[in-house]
């Protein structure tokens, strides 16, 4: 069964047009002009029961417009959209009981009065009996360690504790969807990776519908096995991540520190008949460019066996990197030439290290540098 149903759904907004000096002033208090902006432009998607989607894009793009308009507060323009098997704003007292929302710059608590006071409203609005309550609110509160907080005013609590707040406050009534509006935003590590874990649990043991959408990529590829993409109101992907991942991804680089020096000719022939770019970064450091198809340890092994290495590098392209090029591109459609795309100085990535043992070191985030000799290995030189 669908929990959202999305179909050619548009929302356009009528927007004033101001004009300018005196004379343009005292025009708009007889006439104004308005102009017609499409913010959601006939889209379509669907999402089964229990899946976490995320929902991303530019500020700008249209996903908190489409989120007011799935959680009843906007009107659409034009379209279909049935969510929990109810038309949103037709059926508004009846469609909120199955639906909880988490707006991250924006709070359903009452600022004033302590945690538990706005929990208990909340639990009048939903029309939640008072069992059922103490039994969800026992249960949310000790999963996300909130004891301490519930007899503190809302204005008096951190952002990461009035976040956990935020997130009981969506879930006392037991909905069986959750949208998230950047949960996450402004929040630490510590707190944000409390937060994913939660909401993971939510998923597996409960089988909750997650929508979310957030400019933290880390929250997708925690949460997510899906992701709908979206630029100036119009979806440009809809899929899996690691698909996106294998169709934007640039392959790998993998970076040797030899104890002694060497020279271009000399590593390119080690990995002689292999579709790989070496660069040499000085004469102890080189780079290899391999092929999202190519298995790494192909190359490792044949540069591992001829060499003494000091030091091994693995990077990745990293989600955000490949996003911030879709959204420059305008398309999710893979770029022709991925190797030429790999060559670009300033690329980020994920990096793996490993001693001369072999041993997976600690794993950070580093740019590749520029090159500054580049050969495709296979290549004769004279």
């Amino acid at each position: 069964m669908l929990a959202i149903d999305v179909h050619q759904l548009r929302k356009q907004f009528k927007v004033q047009k101001n004009r300018e000096g005196l004379k343009g002033a005292l025009k708009d208090l007889f006439r104004r002009e308005h102009t017609e902006v499409a913010a959601v432009k006939d889209i379509s998607f669907q999402i089964p029961q229990g899946e976490i989607c995320g929902y991303i894009g530019e500020n700008g793009a249209g996903k908190s417009t489409t989120i007011k308009m799935l959680t009843g507060i906007l009107v659409p323009t034009s379209g279909k959209l049935v969510v929990n098997g109810y038309v949103p704003h037709k059926e508004r007292e009846k469609f909120v009981q199955g639906i909880g929302v988490v707006f991250g710059q924006r709070s359903q608590l009452w600022w004033d009065i302590g945690v538990i006071e706005s929990f208990n409203l909340l639990r009048k609005v939903y029309r939640v009996s008072e069992t059922d309550f103490r039994r969800r609110l026992d249960e949310l509160v000790e999963t996300l360690q909130l004891q301490e907080l519930l007899n503190r005013p809302v204005r008096k609590l951190s952002l990461g504790q009035r976040m956990r707040c935020e997130l009981v406050a969506a879930l006392l009534h037991n909905p069986s969807i959750l949208f998230l509006d950047e949960p996450t935003i402004g929040l630490d590590i510590v707190v944000k990776t409390e937060i994913r874990e939660f909401l993971k649990r939510l998923n597996r043991e409960e089988g909750t519908t997650i929508l979310l959408t957030t400019h933290d990529l880390q929250d997708i590829e925690a949460l997510c096995s899906r992701v709908i993409m979206l630029d100036d109101g119009r979806i440009i992907y809809d899929g899996g991540l690691e698909e996106l991942k294998s169709r934007w991804g640039k392959g790998r680089e993998v970076q040797f520190q030899f104890n002694d020096p060497v020279t271009l000719s000399v590593v390119s022939a080690m990995t002689s008949g292999l579709d790989v770019r070496w660069t040499l970064e000085n004469d102890l450091t080189a780079k290899v460019w391999i092929p999202r198809e190519m298995n790494v340890s192909d190359v490792l092994s044949r540069v591992v066996g001829l060499r003494e290495i000091s030091d091994i590098k693995i990077f990745e392209t990293n989600t955000d990197e490949i996003v911030r090029e879709i959204y420059q591109s305008g398309s999710a459609e893979a770029p022709r030439d991925l190797s030429a795309l790999s060559g670009e100085s300033g690329e980020t990535g994920e990096s793996v290290e490993l001693n001369s043992e072999g041993a997976v070191g600690e794993t950070a985030t580093s740019g590749a540098a520029d090159s500054k000799e580049t050969v495709k290995a296979g290549a004769n030189e004279s």
